[in-house]
């Protein structure tokens, strides 16, 4: 995709014309194109795993806490942990008492299992079927993989490069957190 077919609306002059937020003097036109055009890169990742992920829901049937979950529940099982409902509760952020609909509304469909802890004899666990595991792994694997293959074609300066970036811009934007307008307290 060319610089000029991509999303304009991450561009610095569309989303911040009057320097509000972000001030441009004695950055090089260059230097502003290249940032806009990494900026429409981010912003077409984000909208093709939106779209990913709502093509995962509505083939698995499922919402976006009950795909965390999943995920949560195959990571744990590749992993070798168990999933209580309590860890789910905590992981989502969601009480113990939508944990325990959603379990069951999972469980209904063929989604999940109750099973034993296998320590705990008064705990249950919560596991993923086999065959939502593969519908997962069908879904949302496959898309995955294609970023871990172009990862992997980069060569190892590259990936530090990509690494210091993709780890400031999270720390970056985990900072403004609770800052006035973020929809975020502390």
């Amino acid at each position: 995709m060319s610089a000029k077919d991509l999303p304009t609306m991450y561009g610095l002059a569309e989303s911040d014309p009057g320097q509000k937020l972000i001030k441009r003097a004695g950055v090089v036109d260059a230097d502003l194109e290249q940032i806009d055009r990494i900026m429409a890169e981010m912003g077409r990742m984000r909208q093709i795993e939106r779209k990913i992920m709502s093509s995962s829901q509505q083939y698995m049937k499922l919402n976006e806490t009950d795909m965390r979950a999943i995920r949560k529940m195959i990571s744990a099982k590749h992993a070798g942990q168990s999933v209580t409902p309590g860890a789910l509760s905590q992981y989502l952020g969601i009480s113990s008492a939508s944990v325990t609909k959603m379990i069951d509304r999972l469980e209904a469909h063929g989604h999940v299992r109750r099973t034993k802890h296998p320590t705990d004899r008064r705990s249950l666990c919560v596991e993923v079927t086999d065959q939502t595991h593969l519908a997962a792994r069908e879904q949302v694997g496959r898309h995955h993989a294609k970023r871990f293959e172009v990862a992997k074609s980069l060569s190892p300066e590259e990936r530090e490069v990509v690494i210091r970036f993709l780890a400031s811009t999270s720390d970056a934007m985990e900072s403004s957190l609770g800052e006035p307008g973020t929809g975020e307290t502390e």
